[in-house]
């Protein structure tokens, strides 16, 4: 009888980040030099974000909301600071408009260029409050906001690796396994065939070694004493974790698998369980990559068409 491993967990790298908040890896990077970037090691592009001059505001809660806006655009995994643009930077040119009684904030991801590429309207604030710059109501906006311009970034970055015939929405991954550890019986060498078996699909291939590959995975078993069963026989805990590493060394995520067994019944020939506990594994594997890579990730259209609903 085949064993199911029922409790699959997939733990991203960005909550560490996400991500229920998805990983976003450097949404407004240049997807065709993202590779030469990654084999340098040099600091991902940030987004600037300058002390906006048509705000509506004094100086004081100009610069605080800059500061704000790049807070809570760290808190949506996406290196920004409040600062001057700098030559080579993206960055968010933020403005407030009034009508009638509100004030609209305005918010334009602007290319190194200065082209305006995607943009987002604010909620409307009581002109009464916005002229007062009050601190608690700029930073409660901007954490409102943060989410919605960072998934202005994700659609740009989508539509950037759609132009890319180098990214993964126009090729598969290429993932390299290096096999598995830790586990009793056969269970290494079973797994490691069960998963090599199940894991090619159309978006996601195997390959012999590390150089080049877009993600490395690797499995790790351990056991455990666990709890006298119901009928007095002792049984052992297994956890087997699937990591997944990307190009840049950064651990994209890890499906967790957990499950009672009993005491040493995988100490010889794991059989089906092993061929169970791959595919669910295989699964999780292609769900982190897709979440971490963006590769899922609708684009944002060109400046003046409509976005999708």
């Amino acid at each position: 009888m085949v064993r199911r491993f029922l409790a699959l967990s997939l733990l991203s790298a960005s909550s560490l980040i996400l991500t229920g908040c998805l990983d976003m890896p450097h949404p407004f990077a240049d997807p065709g030099r993202e590779a030469a970037r990654l084999a340098l090691n040099t600091p991902p592009p940030r987004l600037a974000i300058p002390t906006p001059s048509e705000s509506l505001l004094d100086d004081g809660a100009a610069q605080l909301w800059a500061r704000d806006m790049a807070q809570a655009m760290l808190d949506q995994s996406v290196p920004a600071t409040a600062q001057a643009v700098k030559p080579g930077d993206w960055w968010l040119k933020m403005t407030a408009t009034l009508a009638g009684g509100s004030v609209v904030p305005h918010y334009t991801v602007m290319t190194p260029k200065g082209e305006a590429r995607g943009q987002e309207n604010g909620a409307p604030v009581s002109a009464a409050v916005w002229s007062k710059g009050d601190p608690a109501a700029l930073a409660q906006m901007a954490q409102l906001e943060g989410p919605r311009v960072a998934a202005v970034l994700t659609g740009i970055q989508a539509d950037m690796m759609q132009h890319d015939p180098q990214s993964l929405k126009r090729r598969p991954a290429r993932v390299y396994f290096s096999g598995v550890t830790g586990a009793p019986g056969d269970g290494n060498v079973s797994l490691a065939q069960a998963f090599v078996t199940s894991f090619p699909d159309a978006m996601d291939q195997l390959q012999q070694g590390a150089k080049g590959a877009d993600y490395t995975v690797r499995g790790v078993v351990r056991l455990s004493d666990g709890p006298v069963g119901m009928t007095g026989h002792p049984q052992q805990h297994i956890e087997i974790v699937w990591h997944t590493v990307a190009a840049d060394g950064k651990e994209a995520g890890a499906a967790t698998q957990l499950h009672e067994i009993d005491a040493h019944s995988l100490d010889g020939a794991w059989g089906d369980v092993a061929a169970a506990a791959a595919e669910e594994a295989a699964g999780g594997v292609r769900q982190i990559i897709s979440n971490y890579s963006g590769r899922d990730h609708k684009p944002l259209p060109p400046p003046g068409q409509a976005r999708p609903s």
